[in-house]
Parts: C-alpha cells; structure tokens; sequence
C-alpha cells in the first residue's frame, strides 16, 4: 500500500541537517498545516508555494518526489 510523501520524507530528517533534502524533511516536519495524508504531487506543490518559508526549496520537493516515485515503485 502506497504510503502519503510526508511519511516517506520523515526518514530523511536528521537533528542536523546534512544536506538539502534532510533540511526540507526537518522544515516540512515543524510545519503542522503541512498536507500529511496526501500523496498527490499537485496538492502538495500547491501547498508549498503557497506558503512563503517554502520558496526556496521547491527544486529540492521535486528531488525529494523523485525518490518517494523510486521507493514506491520498488515496493
């Protein structure tokens, strides 16, 4: 069963972020109105943009969904 992005993501939160996605997943894990449940890439671009302290890391989502496709894929 495919799991939501959000749950995939929080396995790269570190306590120090070791680089860009690791600091994305600790920033999408602070941030409580974050769309937990979905697994829809729109929804969760839209959310992202929308919000202002997500700017700059948007290239980094598109890396870090890359990679929740890959698992996903895999399982």
């Amino acid at each position: 069963m495919k799991k939501p992005f959000y749950h995939f993501l929080l396995k790269y939160r570190q306590p120090e972020s070791k680089d860009d996605i690791s600091y994305f997943a600790t920033e999408v894990y602070k941030d409580h109105g974050f769309p937990k449940d979905s697994m829809d890439y729109y929804e969760i671009s839209d959310y992202l943009e929308l919000s202002g302290s997500y700017q700059t890391t948007l290239s980094v989502f598109d890396r870090a969904w890359e990679l929740y496709l890959e698992a996903e894929n895999k399982r």
